[in-house]
């Protein structure tokens, strides 16, 4: 059973990126070789026959993607014929082809981004700061870049089908593809890179690809810290490097650096109880401290590093008096330790104080005598290094590796990530209501009160950043937000922490409702004292998803720039220095998308230099987890942010927004109409939960939070977005970013005017862009097939005669014959994929009937236990993720 694979075997495997001529030869070679790969762990560790009948539906669905619908057929058929182990493992095994072409896409963009390093690109800091300047002025331009701030805000939102494991598996993959590279072809090293990914994919298949259980909220915690030890501790001051490259030249790392520390990374993992009861206050002091000590060992060891090449003599480059203060003080308090560090450091003054300053750290994370009080110690002392290093002559080492220690904890402090609570107003008010009334407190009023006091301690040990935004799900009115300091007065009285309320506006009326209610919540004393000790900041949170599943995509995206329009004209207008939080998902029903050309679509005054916004679940390792890939990420999202306050920016934006009114009314209005005729009919929410695998998602371990606000279906209302938008992508329909679209587009009829403002209004043109990525991975025949799942013909009928009407206009307006005609490597990299996603579909499908068949109690063809179905269910959910590369 167990042989090598031939060459014509191996090639099989990937025939479609073969023959692909938009795929770069690299990439193509680096998907040849790990497919053949996982043809021979197949051979090997498969039961007899797995490799032929992956074949046979592989090639099967590649036929049926040429529009044969008899191949379709047998598709179906084959996928139908397999016994429910044979399914299982054939799910497991597309499901890990996807992991690798996945790895190889990414493998690829780092090689692109490797090789345009050094080449001017037009959406880096650098090129935004040129043509600020040359709008603005080069002072007016050097304020801006000061005032720069980007702050993604890490979430637990239950959207990573991957296991932890699985991603490990994946990123030792890509070192040893690394390692590969870098080889001599048919050399020694290539051989045992080869042999070394083939013993990981051997890992990989053979690793559960299914969570036995729900990560804990400190799982997630956890796991979030991953991407800071691996990726973004040390790439942000790389990013800061970067950019000061660009902007100055050879006179980058000779003096102090024009770049500021602009990134500040917030975190909701342990802090984000709404609708989540496994996130208690005990919950939040644990994720805080997790935080702080990971940052501080960052710190130790970055300092350690840095200190141990200072071997500047004293002769060459004298300390300056107060260098020596730092460490005739050391020296007072720890004797030994100071002995032992000048003897390994004789006459090289500076290399001695950063050793101590590493001792100072590892104190401050041990709790031990000599630990700083707060970070802004430690960024003094690194000051007075670099300060007396430029004065004695060594610029170099002051403004190289000593600033990106300062970089570091400019960016990250001793608690790395601003953690964040955030909690519904209806809980509060239910605590108030009690606490009004007095007598015996109950267990859930208890513990909101314990929340503010686990952010007093968080504070007093990790400083005012470490926690104090406190965001209000649900925020209707002004008294939802001033409940909050009615809430820290009866848990602390005056010893209550420093909070900023930040209300979370997020359906429709909230949305409307908005600016009157931050007029008056700013009139009250707790917030007026607020604003007078910060300089007017406020921060004002928006939701995309209940927004967009309460009004549909289209009507929710107008209705969040009319609200971001009318709240940056009332902060301006107030004095206000507005920060629009963004609660943004990863898919395009969640507000998803890339987050630069959204940015600069942004109405005048929204941004103003300031962008912050929610990443969660796959997002976070898509963007974040590799080195080359964030910093990519990070310089586009903040250029877009420097330049999205340029005159020409604002002038373009608020322009065509006026231009097109009249075409933004009617697409509201008949998008709404279009989307309540299929969620509000008689009967939506239940025939949604028969014709998709909602149900069956609740089942992934995916998050410590639940899927459903209530327990029932028969309401959308208690149905969370997350599932809503996954639920929807699985059954290849991607309603939630897209339905009511092409009637929209049709109530206005004018193709010359609607090109127009595809042309000209980034705000449509965004739109219109996301919904051409969402209705690509969109799948008719696959779809129609999820819809006869439900009895109502009706509502099926709504939905694909909206697909048709809306791929027809995206299409109009977008030119060409297919969707994503204007991009056709991004068109072909999803064509090739299309055929392999449709393989586990069918397996998806064929476990749901049976399901459903169980569920009504009709006799099933294959009699097999419904926990083997529901495990193929989600073995092929895992893997259709993996394939559209999104869950919600």
């Amino acid at each position: 059973m167990s042989h090598e694979p031939t060459n014509t075997e191996a090639i099989r495997v990937i025939t479609r990126f073969e023959a692909s001529d938009g795929i770069p030869e690299a990439m193509r070679a680096d998907v040849r070789m790990l497919g053949g790969l996982l043809g021979q762990v197949l051979r090997e560790s498969g039961t007899p026959g797995l490799f032929e009948d992956v074949e046979r539906l592989r090639l099967a669905t590649i036929q049926a993607s040429e529009a044969d619908d008899d191949a379709f057929a047998r598709a179906a058929e084959i996928a139908d014929s397999f016994t429910i182990e044979r399914a299982d493992e054939v799910a497991r095994a597309f499901t890990c082809y996807f992991h690798l072409v996945n790895l190889a896409e990414e493998h690829q963009r780092v090689r692109i981004l490797r090789e345009r390093s050094a080449a001017h690109s037009a959406d880096t800091v650098a090129s935004a700061f040129a043509q600020l300047t040359e709008e603005i002025g080069a002072d007016a331009a050097r304020e801006r870049l000061a005032e720069l701030r980007f702050h993604p805000v890490f979430t637990a939102h239950p959207t990573e089908a991957r296991r932890r494991a699985v991603s490990g598996s994946i990123r030792r993959l890509s070192e040893l593809l690394t390692e590969h590279d870098a080889a001599s072809a048919g050399g020694a090293e290539a051989h045992r890179a080869r042999r070394r990914m083939l013993e990981e994919i051997d890992t990989l298949w053979r690793t559960a690809p299914l969570r036995a259980q729900k990560p804990t909220p400190t799982d997630e915690v956890r796991t979030v810290m991953g991407v800071f030890d691996e990726t973004l501790f040390t790439t942000v001051p790389h990013v800061y490097r970067r950019i000061d490259d660009a902007l100055r030249g050879d006179g980058s790392g000779a003096s102090a650096p024009l770049v500021p520390a602009f990134v500040r990374v917030g975190s909701w993992v342990g802090g984000d109880r709404d609708g989540n009861p496994f996130v208690t206050a005990a919950i939040t002091r644990e994720a805080a401290a997790i935080a702080s000590e990971h940052v501080l060992r960052g710190l130790e060891r970055a300092l350690e590093r840095i200190g141990r090449t200072l071997t500047l003599d004293a002769a060459d480059t004298p300390p300056s008096a107060e260098v020596e203060a730092i460490w005739q003080d050391f020296a007072a308090r720890h004797p030994r330790l100071a002995e032992d560090i000048a003897t390994r450091s004789p006459a090289e003054p500076h290399r001695r104080v950063m050793l101590a300053l590493v001792h100072r750290v590892h104190a401050t994370r041990t709790d031990q005598d000599g630990a700083y009080d707060a970070p802004e110690q430690l960024l003094a002392d690194l000051r007075t290094v670099q300060s007396s290093l430029a004065d004695a002559g060594a610029r170099r080492h002051a403004y190289g590796g000593v600033q990106h220690l300062i970089w570091q904890v400019e960016t990250y402090g001793f608690h790395l990530t601003e953690l964040e609570v955030r909690q519904h107003s209806k809980v509060h008010r239910q605590a108030l209501a009690e606490l009004d009334a007095g007598g015996e407190r109950s267990a859930q009023t208890e513990e909101v009160l314990d929340v503010f006091r686990a952010v007093a301690d968080i504070q007093r040990r990790h400083g005012l950043r470490a926690a104090g935004r406190y965001v209000v799900s649900f925020t209707q009115s002004a008294q939802d937000l001033v409940n909050v300091h009615r809430l820290a007065a009866y848990a602390l009285g005056e010893d209550a922490p420093v909070l900023d309320v930040v209300p979370l506006f997020e359906t429709f009326a909230d949305l409307q409702a908005a600016p009157a209610i931050l007029a008056e919540v700013v009139q009250f004393p707790e917030f007026r004292a607020r604003l007078d000790a910060t300089g007017n900041r406020l921060e004002v949170m928006l939701g995309y998803s209940d927004s967009s599943k309460d009004v549909g995509p289209v009507a929710a995206n107008l209705a969040l720039y009319e609200a971001q329009r009318q709240i940056a004209l009332w902060a301006q207008e107030s004095g206000i220095r507005l920060t629009l939080f963004h609660g943004r998902g990863g898919a395009l029903g969640r507000g998803g998308g890339p987050a630069n050309s959204a940015i600069l679509a942004q109405p005048p005054h929204s941004v103003d230099g300031r962008f912050k916004l929610t990443e969660q679940g796959e997002v976070i390792f898509a963007r974040y987890g590799e080195p080359a890939i964030a910093m990519r990420h990070i310089d586009q999202v903040a250029a877009a942010t420097l330049l999205a306050s340029s005159p020409t920016v604002e002038q373009r934006t608020s322009g065509a927004a006026e231009r097109f009114a009249d075409v933004a009314r009617v697409m509201d209005v008949a998008s709404r109409e279009r989307f309540f005729s299929l969620v509000a009919a008689d009967g939506f929410a239940p025939w949604f939960a028969t014709v998709t695998p909602m149900e069956e998602i609740g089942l992934l371990a995916l998050g410590s939070r639940p899927a459903r606000r209530g327990l029932s279906v028969e309401s959308l209302e208690d149905l969370r977005a997350i599932p809503w938008v996954f639920a929807w992508t699985q059954a290849r329909i991607n309603l939630a970013g897209w339905f009511g679209l092409g009637s929209a587009l049709d109530a206005v009829g004018d193709e010359t005017t609607l090109v127009a403002a595809y042309r000209e209004w980034p705000l449509l043109r965004t739109m219109i862009d996301n919904v051409a990525m969402s209705l690509a991975k969109t799948d008719e025949r696959i779809a129609r097939e999820y819809l006869a799942l439900g009895d109502r013909d009706d509502l099926a009928q709504i939905v694909l005669d909206e697909l048709a009407l809306t791929r027809e206009w995206v299409i109009r307006l977008t030119g060409g014959e297919q969707l994503l005609g204007n991009k056709p490597v991004l068109q072909r990299a999803v064509q090739l994929r299309t055929p392999y996603v449709d393989a586990l579909s069918l397996l998806q499908l064929r476990a749901l009937r049976a399901l459903r068949a169980e569920a009504h109690a009709v006799s099933v063809p294959e009699r097999v236990g419904g926990t083997d179905l529901q495990r193929l269910l989600l073995l092929s959910v895992s893997g259709v993720a993996a394939g559209l590369q999104n869950t919600g």
